[in-house]
């Protein structure tokens, strides 16, 4: 069996569209769909599909953060649907974005190496290039998240998954840190440390929404990266994809990138930005030791 599961919250304008892209290609028995929000307007748009189509279910969570939405719907799964078969997988998603044709498929096949535990998409861009937020987010998306994917693939290391489209075996993880900020990082390791490799389908794509200004920007990436830093609360692993120093050693892979003197501006601007952003993650992990509901904000122009 095979759970594909939909986070959302206050997404009643895209999560129509996510079911569907999923829908088109879940077409047997052996899938099930499971949408889980805490507000009523997108648990209205779940109901009608759930309503509409038997192998669609809603599960209203408690608001009390993504990890423990996952947490509930785990439980859920294994009250309603008992399974200890290693074929059987959760792949999950999001609600403001929307899976590419045969994403499913393209992720699915991966587990056919039974040493895989845990297997990421590809995030792609919906933003202009054009535009300065923009281009961040598809310098970050190509740069920072695909090159070093499949860099580190090559290299025999293990990867983190993006949290907009992954999938991991039922039973290696039964239930997560409530307070873990990128629960796909954390997840990542977890299953690695149990001695299982991830991998990356690279053409499994998931089309995603970024910020198009500095507020948002500093919002989400506050969020995403200092999940990162908060890693070694949780795991032992100490084989890190992604930190400060890493991004440091890195720093000449984003000159490879601009296509003229505009973007080449914007690129020294972003170093600059994300020190900034490294020192908000320092302060907000080490310093003032904040939980999730005070770093996790809704980011509105990702919707």
């Amino acid at each position: 069996m095979i759970f594909i599961i939909i986070t959302a919250y206050r997404e009643e304008r895209t999560i129509g569209k996510a079911i569907e892209a999923i829908l088109k290609q879940t077409n047997n028995k052996d899938f099930r769909i499971i949408i889980t929000a805490p507000d009523e307007e997108t648990g209205k748009i779940a109901k009608i599909y759930e309503k509409e189509n038997n192998r669609v279910r809603y599960v209203k969570d408690e608001g009390k953060g993504k990890p423990a939405a996952l947490n509930k719907v785990f439980n859920w799964i294994k009250n309603n649907f008992p399974s200890n078969k290693e074929r059987d997988i959760f792949v999950l998603t999001d609600g403001d974005v929307h899976i590419g044709e045969n994403a499913i498929g393209c992720i699915l096949e991966k587990f056919n190496d039974p040493e895989i535990g845990v297997v990421s998409g590809r995030p792609i861009s919906l933003n202009l290039r054009e535009d300065k937020w923009g281009y961040y987010s598809h310098l970050l998306t190509d740069v920072g998240a695909h090159e070093t994917r499949l860099k580190r693939i090559k290299e025999g290391k293990m990867i983190v998954c993006s949290g907009y489209l992954y999938a991991f075996r039922i039973g290696l993880i039964n239930k997560i840190a409530e307070n873990a900020l990128s629960e796909d990082a954390l997840i990542s390791h977890l299953i690695y440390e149990k001695g299982y490799k991830t991998d990356y389908a690279e053409n499994a794509l998931v089309y995603v929404k970024y910020p198009d200004n500095f507020k948002d920007w500093i919002k989400q990436k506050r969020r995403s990266a200092g999940g990162y830093n908060q890693l070694k609360y949780f795991v032992k692993e100490k084989e890190r994809m992604r930190s400060f120093g890493k991004e440091t050693k890195g720093l000449f892979r984003i000159f490879r990138y601009p296509r003229n003197i505009k973007e080449f501006i914007w690129t020294v601007e972003l170093i600059f930005y994300r020190l900034y952003l490294w020192f908000l993650i320092f302060r907000d992990i080490n310093l003032k030791r904040k939980n999730l509901k005070e770093i996790w904000v809704r980011v509105e122009s990702t919707k």
